[in-house]
């Protein structure tokens, strides 16, 4: 008699609403855990593009990159004891990379990258634009896989974002802050 396959659940320490505490106990397993108001957003390991544009933008902004200061890949973010976030790629202070933070404040966060997959569509595009927005970050940028790809740099005007500077495939973007660079969102995916 043939059984049916048994699937692993994964038990998560805490309740909800989770803590930035309780976040920090989860099991390292291969998702990006991350917080929303004590809401818990998982994702998956991203794609192979997903990953290699990640790899060709921490590129250009390393070659751009003055002394004393450096993109980083997936850093931890805390924003509050219930917001946490794992961006793709952030510029942070340079000595505090090589301090081996465990997790950084948005004050340190110069830059925060998030490239949209179809798994974080919306946290993309609204929660994080909002969350990284109300954390003082003072410059977001988005890249939309999907549209060729397309840059939507958002820098502060006031006390928040202003509209998006939208930098399609094609043509040459050149961006002042965090620091000047200029590259075509095309070489994201080449």
């Amino acid at each position: 008699m043939a059984t049916e396959p048994t699937t692993a659940r994964t038990v998560l320490p805490g309740a909800p609403p989770f803590s930035v505490d309780d976040l920090l106990k989860f099991p390292d397993d291969g998702n990006r855990y991350e917080l929303f108001n004590g809401s818990l957003l998982v994702s998956p390991a991203p794609n192979s593009l997903h990953q290699l544009a990640a790899t060709l933008i921490t590129d250009i902004l390393l070659r751009a990159a003055p002394p004393d200061l450096i993109p980083l890949a997936t850093i931890n973010l805390r924003v509050s004891d219930t917001d946490y976030y794992i961006p793709d790629l952030a510029v942070v202070p340079r000595e505090l990379a090589r301090a081996g933070q465990l997790e950084f404040s948005p004050q340190h966060v110069r830059l925060a990258v998030e490239l949209v997959s179809p798994s974080t569509k919306t946290r993309d595009r609204a929660t994080k634009l909002e969350a990284y927005g109300a954390a003082g970050i003072p410059v977001y940028w988005r890249v939309e896989l999907d549209e060729g790809p397309a840059l939507y740099a958002y820098e502060f005007e006031g006390d928040s974002y202003g509209r998006a500077a939208v930098h399609k495939a094609g043509r040459s973007a050149s961006l002042w802050a965090p620091y000047p660079v200029t590259f075509d969102p095309a070489d994201l995916i080449a």
